[in-house]
């Protein structure tokens, strides 16, 4: 799977991140993702957690946990309804976003099979 270095460390990674972000803010595939993050505490909030998260999640810096005491996908969502097509539309958008900053390869390729399990986990109801 990818380490952080496959993506250019933490700030490649924040790159990454951001651009998703940007994605979500501005793709009409981020509509319905848009509207969950309103319902919370708002993309830039997201921007952060995001970030936090993936570094312990890519072998990096397990500052989620440390602020949270754990790093489980599905507590973390709870209280977001999540159905197939936002998993859907963020596993798009996040290609996208590695799309467009020129991340490929093999180590690329198992941490989107990774983020496709780890998100079609989080659905939690019918679309």
């Amino acid at each position: 799977m990818a380490r952080i270095d496959d993506i250019g460390g933490t700030d490649g990674l924040r790159t990454l991140v951001n651009r998703f972000y940007d994605l979500v803010e501005t793709d009409p595939r981020g509509v319905d993702l848009l509207k969950l993050h309103f319902r919370g505490h708002g993309v830039a909030h997201a921007r952060v957690e995001q970030l936090d998260f993936m570094l312990g999640f890519l072998g990096g810096w397990r500052v989620y946990q440390e602020r949270h005491g754990h790093m489980n996908l599905r507590e973390i969502h709870e209280h977001v309804v999540i159905r197939r097509h936002d998993a859907e539309s963020w596993l798009s958008l996040m290609d996208q976003a590695m799309d467009d900053l020129g991340h490929g390869g093999p180590e690329l390729d198992s941490l989107r099979s990774a983020l496709r399990r780890a998100a079609f986990v989080l659905i939690n109801r019918e679309d």
